[in-house]
């Protein structure tokens, strides 16, 4: 049996609740501070999760007994929080996107690896029970051969409900970048590297007002295409029609469909850790229900962990965001040129979790 590793969060603003729900669940992990610019909200969320102290940034790198550091800041500061922890010492998870750019993201996987350290970053949804069952349907040929698929994400746009939504309209954000990676990183998946891709854009409207929270009625500047459609194209073959907009006043999120030589597979929403899966065979239709753990955010932090005891590679790998977010910004450069961009880089998708994995087990030591 091993002792608990230690982590550290930084960034306190509304996705860290679920994190350190989770994080403070697991007993491989031992969350032992928190950070954030704002030193009040810090120690809130401290205090709600049972951590033993709230920090300054500085004060959580200089701690010897944190292990791993959750960036859970702004997609803007990903690249300076993850450089900083690396140079401390520290392994990294990464909300995403892991960078707003190639160049950063690729200083932050250079360093991790001249540091002998490991960076893994978000989504992590694509290991919860809900995807993985959908992808071991495909992976045992349920439906043949992946040939074609949709995804389709299209709300009104997050500022109705989110009490601080400027940074998901500014670059790093907008719906291609904010919620692109939860679909894409399943079709990877699925499919298999992207090796081209051709997309179009818009923004229907050039500031946005906050709904919700004390700075309702604060209006604020958009900076981002609010939808994006892209055609998506997989160096194994195959290929994904891909809508992602915060423009449409018709809610339409989650769906993915996957066509095969066989039939067709509907995973459940990829922004979701659970969910059915719909099969449709020649034969008729049936549903798969979600075979494995019932964790939610914080269990990529966990593969990370027990990847590092086990010498393996971490399942949400830094080397698959940054592909992600290469044929992200192929697409954003495609609709600058109007002409398909090629995506430089590939990844090999990780294994299926067996389903017996158990993020609230204790992992056996490293051999």
């Amino acid at each position: 049996m091993s002792a608990p590793v230690g982590v550290g969060v930084v960034g306190t603003g509304v996705i860290s609740d679920e994190y350190l729900r989770n994080l403070t669940a697991f007993p491989d992990l031992r969350v032992l501070a928190v950070a954030d610019l704002d030193p009040e909200r810090a120690a809130a969320r401290a205090a709600r999760h049972g951590v033993p102290r709230a920090c300054r940034v500085d004060e959580l790198l200089a701690d010897p007994a944190i292990e791993v550091v959750v960036n859970l800041t702004v997609p803007a500061a990903h690249v300076d929080v993850g450089l900083a922890a690396l140079e401390a010492g520290k392994h990294v998870w990464s909300e995403k996107p892991l960078a707003l750019d190639r160049a950063g993201a690729r200083a932050l996987l250079d360093l991790a690896d001249r540091r002998g350290l490991r960076v893994a970053c978000a989504p992590d949804t694509v290991l919860g029970a809900g995807w993985q069952t959908a992808r071991r349907a495909v992976d045992a040929g349920l439906i043949g051969e992946p040939r074609t698929a949709l995804a389709l994400f299209q709300t009104p746009g997050p500022e109705s409900w989110h009490p601080a939504p400027e940074f998901l309209f500014q670059a790093g954000g907008g719906p291609l970048l904010d919620m692109g990676p939860y679909y894409l990183t399943g079709l990877v998946h699925l499919f298999g590297p992207i090796r081209r891709v051709t997309a179009t854009g818009d923004r229907a409207r050039d500031t946005r007002v906050i709904g919700s929270g004390p700075r309702a009625g604060v209006e604020f500047p958009v900076t981002v295409q609010t939808t994006v459609t892209a055609l998506v194209e997989f160096a194994r073959g195959g290929s994904a029609q891909a809508v992602f907009s915060f423009d449409s006043a018709l809610t339409r999120a989650g769906v993915v469909e996957v066509s095969g030589t066989l039939g067709t597979v509907v995973p459940p929403d990829p922004n979701r850790f659970d969910g059915d899966t719909a099969l449709h065979l020649p034969d008729g239709a049936r549903t798969l229900a979600p075979q494995g753990h019932t964790a939610s955010r914080g269990t990529g932090v966990l593969d990370l962990v027990r990847s590092l005891r086990a010498g393996e590679p971490a399942r949400a790998s830094g080397e698959l965001a940054y592909h992600v977010l290469d044929a992200m910004l192929a697409m954003e450069e495609s609709i600058a040129r109007g002409s398909a961009v090629d995506v430089g880089s590939t990844v090999e998708p990780p294994p299926a979790l067996p389903v017996d994995w158990d993020p609230h087990a204790v992992s056996p030591a490293a051999p």
